[in-house]
């Protein structure tokens, strides 16, 4: 029988396996010393980010709900004072009832649009806040996702050409 001739990296001698054994902590020493760490570290500053962006999107909803319940609130203390203001009217003679009713509804209709109206103010503010912090949320984001896309000189004349091409 013929010995078979197996190559030298499949069965490795002492002094290679040691040397290999020796890179390869050298490698995951350094890697532990210096990669994970920064590693680690973007990772949680990632979800940091990502976790103020939900509580402040949490905050500018629970502002709208509370900004809903006030105009609802203002709904019902218009409708209860227009109510109030008829029952008196009703207590009154024929002539004075019909001022009366004429005076409530009126004034109920001012309220009622005076509360609209403050709805709406709040509504819109509430929006333009939370559509500023959506913006400004998506150029940070950007921001970083081109920083990082375009880190190269070629990557960079690449987009210039390219935007180019879409203004034109």
């Amino acid at each position: 029988m013929q010995s078979i001739n197996l190559p030298s990296i499949l069965t490795p001698d002492l002094g290679l396996l040691f040397w290999m054994l020796l890179a390869f902590l050298v490698v995951f020493f350094l890697m532990v010393k210096f990669g994970f760490p920064i590693i680690t570290k973007m990772v949680e500053e990632r979800k940091q980010f990502i976790d103020e962006s939900l509580q402040k999107a949490h905050e500018a909803n629970e502002r709208l709900a509370g900004i809903q319940q006030e105009g609802e609130r203002l709904l019902s203390e218009a409708r209860a004072r227009q109510a109030e203001i008829l029952s008196q009217a009703k207590a009154t003679g024929d002539s004075i009832v019909r001022e009366a009713r004429e005076r409530a509804q009126a004034e109920g209709a001012k309220l009622l649009q005076e509360a609209k109206s403050q709805i709406e103010a709040e509504k819109q503010n509430a929006l333009r806040d939370i559509r500023q912090t959506v913006a400004e949320l998506s150029v940070a984001i950007a921001e970083k996702v081109v920083r990082q896309k375009l880190s190269g000189d070629k990557q960079q004349q690449q987009l210039i050409e390219r935007m180019l091409d879409e203004v034109r």
